[in-house]
């Protein structure tokens, strides 16, 4: 961990308006659409400036930003390829270009990949792993000196690491990754103030999910819950925005299921 750490007082941030992150500065992976899209739309409409970040759908990610400044809120996009070599460098340089230092980082980016573990070829199983654990984790590491003392750390993770899920092994095993290093990092990082949880949805509808134009598929789905209906990426916004705030000062380690209940039956 690095040695350099920075506070809440730290100048040169923007403000936007008088919401419970006003004056911070937020980023989020694989902002540009679904999920991670209502995310920054939550903290930018709860005062941070934030960081949309995309991997390559520039148009997503601009509209992102300007649904943000439409609302009144301060944004920037930045593009870089998660799961490569560097990627964390060039993620924090393509920050830096914008911002002087880091409140909240969310989590969000992530890919699937073929389920069963037959079908899992290495170089799939390596894909998935790259974007969604080894990422996260370089990012985590690279931004330690950027991320302030009282900052918060928030991962997405998965309800399919609860359940047995076939059709989804290597990407429940990297989720599972992600939420044990959720474990370790608030003990890690508890000294400065930094939580850091998990966020686990359930089935939601985006536009990753284009079987759910199917009305039976998706009646199936909403049939998980024990509200029977479909989760809305805001339903995740709200509890990342929740874990973001000055609210949640004494949540740490955590991975809050947000599944709508699912699997409580079983």
């Amino acid at each position: 961990m690095s040695s350099t750490t920075t506070s809440h007082t730290t100048t040169n941030r923007t403000a936007t308006g008088n919401g419970p992150l006003s004056g911070r500065t937020a980023l989020v992976t694989g902002a540009s659409r679904g999920i991670g899209r209502a995310i920054a739309l939550r903290l930018a409409a709860d005062g941070a400036r934030v960081g949309v970040h995309y991997a390559s759908n520039e148009t997503a990610a601009k509209e992102t930003v300007a649904a943000i400044e439409a609302a009144g809120g301060s944004a920037f996009a930045l593009r870089t390829e998660l799961g490569v070599p560097g990627d964390a460098e060039a993620l924090w340089r393509a920050f830096d270009a914008h911002a002087d230092g880091v409140d909240v980082l969310v989590n969000n980016a992530g890919i699937a990949g073929p389920g069963l573990i037959h079908e899992v070829a290495e170089a799939d199983y390596d894909r998935v792993f790259a974007v969604n654990a080894k990422a996260p984790f370089f990012i985590i590491q690279k931004g330690l000196e950027r991320l302030r003392d009282g900052g918060r750390i928030i991962n997405i993770s998965s309800g399919v690491t609860k359940v047995a899920f076939p059709g989804m092994t290597s990407y429940a095993a990297s989720k599972g990754a992600v939420e044990v290093l959720t474990l370790t990092l608030a003990q890690t990082l508890g000294s400065r103030g930094i939580t850091v949880n998990a966020v686990s949805p359930g089935t939601i509808e985006t536009d990753i999910h284009p079987w759910m134009a199917d009305p039976a598929a998706k009646a199936h789905a909403a049939g998980f819950s024990v509200f029977d209906r479909v989760g809305q990426p805001e339903d995740v916004a709200d509890v990342v925005g929740f874990l973001a705030s000055d609210a949640a000062r004494w949540v740490t380690g955590q991975n809050i299921d947000a599944s709508g209940g699912s699997g409580l039956g079983l």
